[in-house]
């Protein structure tokens, strides 16, 4: 077996479709998001407006959290020193804990290294605590779902994206004592779509079913105090389980679920991919409890935020470019070919000093390549006006369709 030219075939198919994906190097300016240096392979720099970045809030170079973080290090240094069990629990991670308990009306949280992993971790856990269980997955659940629930070696049942009816006929197919589990998302990445969610927890409890919620594209965002979608329309309360991050709104990093006292101890003591992964700095988890603490407050952040991006989605309509607008904070331009996808961010980076990062397949269907937007408050008319008038000359440069808005 020559191994490196099996290596070498993958990677030109990807070279082929125009799915192989490049990482631009960049550093962010602090005090100065959305601006950035790009760090070019052929050792040039040069100035770029970051258009594409989780930190939705510019939460990563707010005082506060800079202010916390400076002080955990100076007061413990940089890592942990180890697992949650062995030495790696802190007044910092037991605090964060704290606040997100908080913020979701939990009994208690738990932390981890990120929300994939709480994902993947809590997920495929379950099975473990509930023997039998069947957990019904929306379509679209991210990856870190799939992946959780996939290892589990349980039982799972897929319905079709936001389709309750289609999940009813899944239920009503199943053992009525069977343990059940519904997993769903508030806010879907890539189309920027909300899920039903108090359809979803009607069903759970019309069948019996637990609830799992992942929220990590809400929270900080939508709430009186940011707890998400779940917090906004009243719901938190009938969620079993909620999925965060704290690596986007917050601005930070990790992630974490929010759940009954009982259910975080149960996760904590059976899920590997918390007993032996080294916990958080304690810098990180001071930085990101700043950063819940804050947003609890400050809604009118969270006003800017969502008026920013309907400014864009509107500008864009406007000139007929055909983006999907479901009234979240999510601004996807689909462009619907893998090649004029990357030639449209490459020529954005190159010629207009604008960084957004194509997405295509597998994180989006064929035929649906996009660019995707995530204004913040900290992008302002200036950022605005270059961004919707480089994509109103490339879209003609590139001779593609204005067609009917995508939704």
């Amino acid at each position: 077996m020559d191994y490196n030219a099996q290596l070498d075939a993958a990677l030109e198919r990807l070279h082929a479709e125009g799915r192989y994906r490049t990482f631009i190097d960049i550093a962010r300016k602090q005090g100065q998001f959305p601006h950035a240096t790009w760090h070019r392979s052929d050792g040039t720099q040069r100035p770029v407006t970051v258009w594409c970045g989780n930190d939705y809030l510019g939460m990563g170079q707010h005082p506060a959290v800079l202010e916390a973080m400076h002080e955990a290090v100076d007061a413990v240094g940089a890592g942990s020193g180890g697992t949650r069990n062995i030495s790696g629990t802190t007044v910092y991670h037991n605090r964060l804990e704290a606040e997100l308990a908080d913020l979701h009306g939990k009994e208690a949280a738990l932390l981890f290294t990120s929300a994939y992993i709480a994902n993947d971790a809590a997920l495929s856990t379950l099975p473990k605590l509930f023997p039998g269980l069947i957990i019904y997955s929306d379509a679209l659940n991210h990856a870190s779902m799939i992946e959780g629930i996939r290892r589990n070696g349980g039982a799972k049942r897929v319905f079709r994206h936001n389709d309750v009816e289609h999940l009813r006929a899944l239920l009503e197919a199943d053992d009525p004592a069977a343990p059940k589990l519904i997993a769903f998302e508030s806010v879907y990445s890539m189309d920027g779509d909300f899920g039903p969610i108090e359809a979803l927890c009607d069903l759970a409890e019309e069948f019996g079913a637990m609830t799992y919620l992942d929220e990590v594209h809400a929270v900080g965002m939508y709430g009186p105090r940011g707890g998400g979608v779940s917090e906004r329309d009243r719901l938190a309360h009938r969620i079993d389980m909620i999925n965060g991050t704290l690596g986007k709104a917050y601005g930070v990093h990790g992630g974490y679920v929010a759940a009954s006292a009982r259910m975080v101890d149960a996760i904590r003591s059976y899920a590997p991919g918390f007993i032996f992964t080294t916990s958080l700095p304690p810098a990180v988890a001071a930085g990101a409890a700043a950063s819940v603490a804050h947003l609890k407050t400050d809604s009118a952040l969270r006003e800017r935020h969502q008026t920013q991006a309907s400014i864009l989605k509107t500008r864009l309509k406007g000139l007929g470019l055909p983006i999907i607008d479901h009234g979240s904070h999510i601004v996807p331009l689909i462009v619907g070919d893998p090649k004029h996808t990357k030639l449209i961010s490459d020529m954005l980076l190159e010629d207009h000093g604008i960084y957004v990062q194509p997405i295509n397949y597998p994180t989006v269907p064929r035929g649906t390549e996009r660019l995707r937007f995530t204004p913040s408050p900290v992008h302002g008319p200036r950022e605005m006006d270059a961004l919707v008038h480089a994509l109103d000359a490339l879209w003609s440069h590139c001779a593609l369709n204005r067609a009917e808005l995508a939704g």
